[in-house]
C-alpha cells in the first residue's frame, strides 16, 4: 500500500509541480497599482507649441524664458510620432488635438518639411472657420488610417477654446471646423485673451534650419514665451512642446509642464513606462486631466503626464541628459539597419560554409570514405557560429559605453561590440564545452538569457534606443523588451530548459519547461518587467507546446488538447487580470478585449495588421527567417544533415526548438513585428542547431557502451543510462549514438557527458 501510494505522489508530482509554476506566472503578472495624475487645482491650461524645438536649442542665453520653466517645473523628451512619417509641423498640430495618431501631409517629405499654410475662413469677429479644402484634405487623409484619428476631439471636450497661431488652429478646430476664439498672431497683451477660455493653444512658429537659423528661431520662440508667461492667468498649467520634426529625421524634442502637480522631477506616463519621456498623445489627456474634464478613453491613445523621480539636481545636468537621449536617437535607427543586414548576411554565409562539413561529418558505411573536414576548417566554423548566435547580446551590452557620443559612433561600437562577442565565445568554447554535443547548445542559450533578463531586471536600460533595441523617437516603445530582444530572451530561456530537461528523467520533463517557461512568462509579460503582454501570450503557447513534446514522440492530439487547454486557461487568466488595470495602463490583450466590447476592435486590429506587413517587409531578419528555412528544409532535415539526429537523441532539445517557433510566431504577430520576433531568435536558435547537428554527425560512428538488464527488465547502458541503441539517453549523459560500429575515424574524440 506504502508502495503504491508513493507511486501516485511520485506519478502526480510533476503535474502539480507544473500547475503551481503556471499560476505562479499568472499571479505574476497582476497589474501595478494605479498611478494617478497629480492632484490638480488648475483653472486653466495653455498649450504652447514650437515645431522643431529640442533640447540641444535650449540654454541660458537663448531661451532663458525656458530655461527658467525648466528649472522650475517638470521636464521630459518628447517623441513626436504621428501618423505621417516624418511627423511635420501639420501632422503634430492636428495629432494634439485629436489625440491620436493623425496625418496632414500627404506624400513622401524630402529634405525639410513643407512650410506650414492652414486655409482659414474668417466669418465673424473672435471665431474662425478650416477652409472647406483644409477639412476635405484632413478628413480624407485619415479617413482610411488604422488609427481612426478624429480631428477636434480634444476642443470638443472642453466648453470653449483660445487660439493663437496656424498650427493651433488645426489642433482647436472642432469636427466641423469652427475655431472658437481666433488670432493669427500673439498679440502684445494677451492676458484677456488667454483667460476668456479654461484651455488655450498657441503656436509660438517653428525651429528649423542651420545652426544658425535655428538659434534665431528658437530666441523668437521664447520671445513668445515670455509673453504667454507674463500674461498666464493664475492656478494654470503651462504645457510647452516641441510638437514636430522639422526634416525627415525623427528626432526627441521638448515635454516641459510648468503648474499645478508639476513643480520639479521628470515627466513620463503609463503610455511610455519610462521616466523622462512623453509622447505627443499625451498632452490631451493631460490637459483633460488638469481640467478635470472626462477622457474619451476610446479615442486617446495616450494617457495623462505624471512626474517621476531621478532628475539630476543640476539643470544644466538635466538637461544634458535629455539632449544626450536625442543624439543617441540620431545614430541609432541607421545604425540598426546597417548590423541587422550584416548579421544576417554573415548568418546565411555561415550556413552555407556549414554545409560541406555536415555532408563530411559522418563516415559512411561503405569502404570508401570522403576526404574529411580540416580540423582548422572545423574548429573555425564553430567558433563562428557560437560568436554569431552571441551578436545580440554583445550588440546590447556594447551600449554600455557611451559609443554614440563619439565622433565615429560606428566604428567604436563594432569594436566594442566584437570584444564583448570574442570574450563570451571564448567563455563558452573553452570552459568544459568543447567536447560535448549539448554543450555550446545549453551554454549560450543560457547565457543569451542572462543577459536578457538581467537588462530587464534592471529597468531595460540597455534597450532603449539600442541598436538592437527600440527607437524612443520612433515611438510606440520606450520601456520592457524589444522584438527581437523577446525573440532573442525567448529562444534563450526554452533552449536552455530543454537542455536542462534533458538531464532528468522524462516524467519531470514537463516541470523544467513549466518552471523556467514560467519564469520567462513573469519576465516578458510583467508590467514591472518586460511589459510585454502579447508576448507573455505567445511565450505561453510556445511553453505549453514544448511541455507536451518534452517527453518525446511528436504531438497526438492528446497533447495537442491538454497543451491548448493549459495555454488557454493562463491566457485567459492574464487576460482578466489586464482588463481589471486602469484604462490608461492596460497592455494590448486588455485594450483588445476593451475594444471589442464597445465595438471599436477595428482600432486595435487594424494598426496590428499594418505594422506586421511594415515590420515584415522592411527587416533585414525577415531574410534570415526565409534563409533559414531553406537551411532547414534543404540541408539540416536531410539525412546527412544531422538535425533528424539530433532530435531523435534528445527530444526535450526538439521540444524546445519547436516551442521557441510557436512563441515567437505568435508574439511578432500580436506585437505588430511581423517575422522580426522569430529572425531575433534565429539569429540565436539556428547558429546553435547547425553546431549541435555537426557535433552529432561526428560522434556518429562511436560505440554504443556496453548494456545490462537491471532487476526491473529494463535495458541499462554502463553508468545507468537506457541504451536506446542510438536513442534517447537518460538523465545525466549523452545519448549513445552509435550502432555498435566501433569509431575508425583518426583522432575521434570519445564521448563526453553533456
Amino acid at each position: 500500500m506504502s508502495g503504491r501510494g508513493e507511486g501516485g505522489s511520485a506519478r502526480w508530482a510533476p503535474y502539480l509541480v507544473a500547475v503551481l509554476a503556471a499560476v505562479a506566472s499568472v499571479l505574476s503578472l497582476m497589474p501595478r497599482p494605479a498611478s494617478g495624475a497629480p492632484a490638480r487645482t488648475a483653472d486653466y491650461v495653455i498649450i504652447a507649441g514650437a515645431a522643431g524645438l529640442r533640447w540641444d536649442d535650449v540654454n541660458p542665453t537663448d531661451t532663458p524664458t525656458v530655461w527658467k520653466l525648466a528649472g522650475s517645473g517638470s521636464i521630459g523628451a518628447l517623441s513626436v510620432r504621428s501618423a505621417h512619417r516624418p511627423t511635420c509641423p501639420g501632422d503634430g498640430w492636428l495629432t494634439v488635438g485629436a489625440g491620436t495618431y493623425a496625418a496632414r501631409t500627404s506624400g513622401r517629405v524630402d529634405g525639410a518639411c513643407p512650410p506650414l499654410a492652414v486655409g482659414l475662413d474668417h466669418p465673424g469677429a473672435g471665431g474662425a472657420f478650416l477652409s472647406d479644402a483644409e477639412r476635405q484634405r484632413i478628413v480624407s487623409l485619415n479617413r482610411d488610417l488604422p488609427w481612426g484619428a478624429q480631428p477636434g476631439v480634444l476642443a470638443e471636450s472642453v466648453r470653449c477654446t483660445t487660439t493663437i497661431g496656424p498650427g493651433a488652429a488645426l489642433a482647436a478646430a472642432r469636427p466641423f471646423g469652427r475655431i472658437d476664439w481666433y488670432s493669427d498672431t500673439l498679440p502684445d497683451h494677451p492676458a484677456e485673451l488667454l483667460a476668456g477660455c479654461m484651455m488655450s493653444i498657441v503656436d509660438l512658429g517653428t525651429v528649423a534650419g542651420d545652426r544658425a537659423a535655428r538659434r534665431a528661431a528658437a530666441r523668437a520662440v521664447d520671445a513668445r514665451l515670455a509673453q504667454v508667461v507674463a500674461a498666464r492667468p493664475p492656478r494654470s498649467l503651462l504645457l510647452l512642446a516641441g510638437v514636430s520634426d522639422s526634416g525627415t529625421d525623427a528626432r526627441l524634442h521638448v515635454a516641459l509642464a510648468q503648474g499645478p502637480g508639476y513643480t520639479g522631477g521628470l515627466l513620463t506616463s503609463p503610455s511610455t513606462g519610462r521616466a523622462g519621456y512623453l509622447q505627443l498623445t499625451d498632452l490631451a489627456p493631460t490637459t483633460l486631466a488638469a481640467l478635470r474634464r472626462p477622457t474619451p478613453s476610446t479615442l486617446f491613445v495616450g494617457s495623462p503626464a505624471v512626474v517621476a523621480g531621478g532628475r539630476p539636481a543640476s539643470l544644466t545636468a538635466a538637461v544634458r541628459r535629455l539632449d544626450d537621449a536625442d543624439r543617441k536617437v540620431v545614430v541609432q535607427r541607421p545604425m540598426a539597419g546597417r548590423f541587422f543586414t550584416v548579421l544576417a548576411l554573415f548568418q546565411l554565409a555561415l550556413f552555407v560554409a556549414a554545409i560541406p562539413l555536415l555532408r563530411r561529418a559522418r563516415r559512411p558505411a561503405g569502404p570508401v570514405a570522403p576526404v574529411p573536414n580540416p580540423p582548422w576548417f572545423e574548429r573555425g566554423v564553430e567558433v563562428l557560429l557560437v560568436a554569431a548566435a552571441l551578436a545580440v547580446p554583445g550588440a546590447l551590452v556594447a551600449g554600455l559605453v557611451p559609443w554614440w557620443r563619439t565622433p565615429v559612433p560606428e566604428v567604436l561600437f563594432g569594436i566594442v561590440t566584437l570584444a564583448v562577442v570574442g570574450a563570451a565565445t571564448a567563455a563558452v568554447t573553452v570552459v568544459g564545452t568543447r567536447r560535448r554535443v549539448l554543450g555550446p547548445l545549453g551554454g549560450v542559450a543560457g547565457l543569451v538569457a542572462v543577459v536578457m533578463a538581467a537588462d530587464v531586471l534592471t529597468g531595460s536600460r540597455l534597450q532603449l534606443n539600442s541598436v538592437v533595441g527600440y527607437s524612443a523617437a520612433a515611438g510606440g516603445q520606450f520601456a520592457g523588451l524589444a522584438a527581437v530582444g523577446f525573440g532573442v530572451f525567448t529562444a534563450g530561456a526554452l533552449v536552455a530548459a530543454g537542455c536542462v530537461a534533458q538531464h532528468v528523467v522524462r516524467q519531470w520533463r514537463p516541470v523544467v519547461f513549466a518552471v523556467i517557461g514560467g519564469t520567462a512568462v513573469l519576465v516578458a509579460g510583467s508590467p514591472y518587467l518586460g511589459a510585454d503582454a502579447a508576448g507573455a501570450v505567445g511565450l505561453t503557447a510556445g511553453v505549453c507546446v514544448a511541455a507536451a513534446m518534452s517527453t518525446g514522440g511528436w504531438l497526438t492530439f492528446p497533447r495537442i488538447a491538454w497543451a491548448l487547454l493549459a495555454g488557454i486557461a493562463v491566457t485567459s487568466a492574464f487576460a482578466l487580470l489586464d482588463m481589471h488595470r486602469p484604462v490608461s495602463q492596460r497592455g494590448s490583450v486588455g485594450r483588445f478585449l476593451s475594444h471589442l466590447g464597445d465595438g471599436t476592435g477595428r482600432l486595435v486590429l487594424h494598426p496590428i495588421e499594418s505594422d506586421n506587413v511594415v515590420a515584415t517587409a522592411t527587416s533585414p531578419l525577415t531574410l534570415l527567417v526565409f534563409g533559414a528555412a531553406v537551411m532547414l528544409f534543404f540541408a539540416l532535415l536531410r539525412p546527412w544533415g544531422g538535425l533528424k539526429r539530433l532530435f531523435g537523441l534528445y527530444p526535450a532539445v526538439r521540444a524546445s526548438l519547436a516551442g521557441t517557433a510557436v512563441a515567437t510566431v505568435i508574439a511578432g504577430l500580436l506585437q505588430g513585428a511581423g517575422l522580426t520576433t522569430a529572425g531575433g531568435a534565429t539569429t540565436t536558435v539556428l547558429p546553435l542547431a547547425v553546431l549541435a547537428a555537426l557535433r552529432v554527425q561526428r560522434h556518429a560512428d562511436e560505440r554504443t557502451p556496453a548494456v545490462t538488464v537491471d532487476p526491473t527488465g529494463a535495458t541499462v547502458a554502463e553508468g545507468g543510462e537506457p541504451a536506446a541503441g542510438g536513442g534517447e539517453p537518460a538523465a545525466g549523459g549523452e545519448p549513445t549514438p552509435g550502432g555498435g560500429r566501433p569509431a575508425t575515424r583518426p583522432g575521434a574524440p570519445e564521448i563526453a557527458p553533456a
